[in-house]
């Protein structure tokens, strides 16, 4: 018996994941799913009071398939209630993105000081030449370029990551004027075609909890996401 014939299966996502998650998830396997915004990240404790908010709204026991990371500690401590939670066991949507956590461990390794640029992230405005436009209008130009600089100097690569070839052709004059912006630090610009093997898991492994595996984690009824859990 697979999990979703015992649970109703619930999606809270990030919309980052929109696409990948209408065009794999069969819409006979869920009974609700929910895309929440780009921009929460931008301050974890939002994410998380948000996160909560919408595990507390379900009465049913279910099956919460979260698509998200631990995303800057926003997931730390979400309370699973009287729901099993399934989440992808990385630290970030960057993993997710790339399809793996190994590729994402490879990208890392090759090279660490890479800033990485999703077209979620060029909608919400969450990229260093919007950062630099609002800290700038807050506190003048001056203070902005020191902020900036406290932030990104050692950067070396800005890539912008995406899953179709149309999305990097969409959405590339917006990622080159943030590349534009950040060549003050020496940051060059790379692309790179991401992978659905993640969510095409995610997918499987919330179809039949037997197929677990370290790269997700489940919470049970009663139990709280920690940090420490998605430590390798």
């Amino acid at each position: 018996m697979t999990s979703h014939d015992k649970l109703p299966v619930v999606v809270i996502s990030c919309k980052v994941f929109e696409g990948l998650i209408d065009h794999f998830l069969p819409k006979e396997m869920t009974s609700q799913i929910t895309f929440l915004d780009y921009g929460l990240h931008r301050v974890p404790a939002k994410l998380a009071f948000t996160v909560q908010s919408r595990i507390d709204e379900i009465d049913t026991p279910s099956l919460i398939v979260l698509g998200y990371g631990l995303c800057g500690n926003g997931l730390n401590g979400i309370k699973a209630r009287n729901h099993t939670l399934l989440i992808p066991r990385t630290d970030d949507c960057i993993a997710i993105l790339l399809g793996s956590y190994s590729r994402y461990m490879q990208e890392f390794t090759s090279e660490p000081g890479t800033y990485y640029l999703t077209k979620g992230w060029l909608e919400s405005g969450s990229n260093p030449l919007k950062e630099y436009h609002e800290i700038s209008e807050k506190y003048g130009p001056e203070e902005a370029e020191w902020i900036m600089d406290t932030q990104y100097q050692n950067y070396k690569r800005l890539a912008f990551i995406a899953h179709q070839e149309a999305d990097l052709f969409n959405y590339r004059p917006s990622a080159k004027e943030v590349a534009a912006y950040c060549e003050r630090w020496g940051m060059v610009y790379e692309e790179i075609l991401g992978s659905d093997q993640y969510v095409r898991r995610l997918v499987e492994v919330a179809a039949n909890l037997d197929q677990l595996d370290s790269e997700f984690l489940v919470v049970p009824p009663g139990g709280t996401l920690t940090q420490e859990a998605f430590l390798r």
